[in-house]
């Protein structure tokens, strides 16, 4: 019997360009805390929520981190997450994984049901066995907690299961719980940030996506 292969994707600069709506919601943030948000084009997209906020609201040398959450969870909520949009080519590779027998997760920093909702309306959800992210209280904020968590719930085997994503993030995190990492090109991390936090393999284009990740699997 062939074993269970499973792939572990990011969102953000993975399977889509979150930047317009997520530039959005901080400024929004910004605005609520009496800031001009001229600052929030300079944004890093990939790191936790909160650690995005606390480096730009360290420009103002204000450290409202929670009020700047809140904020920015409500914006996005409302109108933020309207923003994404799908990278060309992801969802061909997402349907000739699925017609390969993979079985297909989402593991991303966003709120959970924040990240159900950009996949729903992006009509991308049929395709995932599970969609995970993180939950009120930060139990699953990070990478590393939020693998661990995926493949101790799906009873994911690690030599059959690998991590793609965008941002060294991504390839910590999956290095952290033994899993092989495929690092995407198209999204926010650089070339050089993805070698060296020691990606298995790199990918170029959307359109190569499944190629890479079947033969990875299989090989």
């Amino acid at each position: 019997m062939n074993p269970v292969r499973s792939v572990i994707l990011d969102l953000d600069g993975t399977l889509v360009d979150s930047r317009p709506g997520i530039v959005a919601s901080c400024s929004a943030a910004l605005r609520v805390l009496g800031h001009d948000p001229g600052k929030a084009n300079d944004i890093a997209i990939g790191p936790p929520l909160e650690d995005i906020l606390q480096t730009l609201l360290q420009a103002y040398g204000d450290d409202r981190i929670d009020q700047a959450v809140a904020a920015y969870r409500q914006h996005y909520g409302e109108t933020g997450l309207l923003g994404s949009e799908l990278y060309p080519g992801i969802s061909d590779a997402l349907e000739e994984m699925h017609r390969a027998g993979l079985r297909i997760y989402l593991a991303t920093s966003k709120r959970e049901v924040f990240a159900r909702r950009i996949l729903e309306n992006l009509n991308l959800a049929p395709h995932f066995d599970g969609i995970y992210g993180s939950v009120p209280g930060g139990k699953l904020d990070h990478k590393p907690e939020l693998l661990a968590h995926i493949l101790s719930e799906r009873n994911i085997s690690v030599p059959h299961g690998l991590m793609a994503g965008d941002r060294h993030h991504d390839i910590c995190g999956a290095h952290a719980v033994k899993m092989r990492s495929l690092g995407v090109l198209w999204g926010y991390g650089s070339r050089e940030e993805l070698e060296s936090s020691g990606a298995d393999q790199l990918v170029e284009r959307p359109a190569d996506l499944s190629r890479v990740v079947l033969s990875m699997l299989r090989g």
